[in-house]
């Protein structure tokens, strides 16, 4: 049984960038699993991390593919621990990944911005070198070379990640910023409402680690935490080598090498590809959900 003394805090920092949950003990290493395929042009992907609940723990909440608001970018929530308290700080969408602790969650996250894809105009390409997506469908492609680290450790601080952001990351972490949209929050909620995937019941291997799309607990693709029992997902995802977090991510010391360099996610490119008719719904209801997020958070830097 996990036991824990907990000190919780109710709400989040104006800005919402600030800690917003605080407990005694450090949450589990981060699973290893694979990458379920990317359902289609304009999804992103979102990193599995440990969430907290008071009355279980720590729970798992996979990863999973999500339509994003376009030209924005994804920075991972992280724990960090400084005073004798884990703390959680929030993700968010953004025009530049920011700093989310160091922290090697894979597939293009390796603890230093992103190197998974990049918006070109209004399209989004993806590196296939650490996503896994299928050529047929999806057209908008490079291949780009990360270097592997297969660190899991799932906080930052002493006894953990010991990185600090750069000046150009706490730069991007002042800009303006989107919450979570509500499909990631309903993602998470339900995870916190399934009991097998707290570290209480699981160990730290949740047996659901990925799904291709928020909420989709079951199927043919959904992935299992590696070494995990089968039953969940008797196929892994194979295609385009089914990505696992176990590879092509960035090694923490090469945090002043080349990968400093982002590009603006809304910058424009020569080599636009023409978005489906089905694409521009989606990449315009992602619009829309972005902008009722940034209303109800007041619009308020984060």
């Amino acid at each position: 049984m996990l036991t824990v003394s907990v000190l919780s805090l109710s709400t989040a920092s104006s800005a919402q960038i600030g800690i917003g949950i605080s407990v005694r003990i450090g949450p589990p290493a981060l699973p290893v699993y694979a990458q379920p395929i990317c359902p289609g042009p304009g999804y992103l992907w979102t990193p599995g991390y440990w969430g907290w609940n008071d009355d279980g723990g720590y729970y798992w909440v996979p990863g999973t593919w999500v339509v994003g608001p376009v030209g924005m970018l994804w920075t991972p929530g992280y724990w960090g621990f400084a005073g004798g308290l884990y703390g959680w700080h929030a993700g968010y969408w953004g025009p530049h990944v920011g700093f989310y602790g160091g922290i090697n969650y894979g597939f293009g996250y390796g603890g230093v911005g992103f190197a998974g894809g990049e918006w070109r105009g209004g399209a989004f390409f993806y590196n296939r070198a650490v996503m896994n997506v299928n050529v047929t469908n999806i057209r908008n492609v490079y291949s780009r070379t990360v270097v592997v680290n297969n660190v899991h450790t799932s906080f930052n601080g002493p006894g953990g990640i010991e990185a600090r952001a750069t000046a150009q990351e706490e730069a991007y972490g002042r800009e303006q910023h989107t919450a979570a949209l509500a499909a990631q929050t309903e993602h998470e909620r339900a995870a916190s409402q399934n009991r097998a995937m707290f570290a209480s019941e699981n160990h730290g291997r949740p047996a659901i680690a990925a799904t291709a799309r928020p909420g989709e607990f079951s199927g043919r693709d959904v992935a299992r935490t590696s070494g995990s029992d089968r039953g969940v997902n008797e196929r892994e995802p194979a295609r385009n080598g089914g990505n696992s977090n176990d590879h092509a991510m960035a090694r923490p010391e090469n945090r002043d090498a080349g990968n400093r360099e982002q590009k603006s996610a809304a910058a424009d490119s020569n080599h636009n590809s023409k978005p489906s008719k089905q694409d521009k719904q989606a990449q315009k209801k992602a619009q829309k959900q972005a902008k009722a997020e940034q209303k109800r958070n007041g619009g308020e830097e984060r």
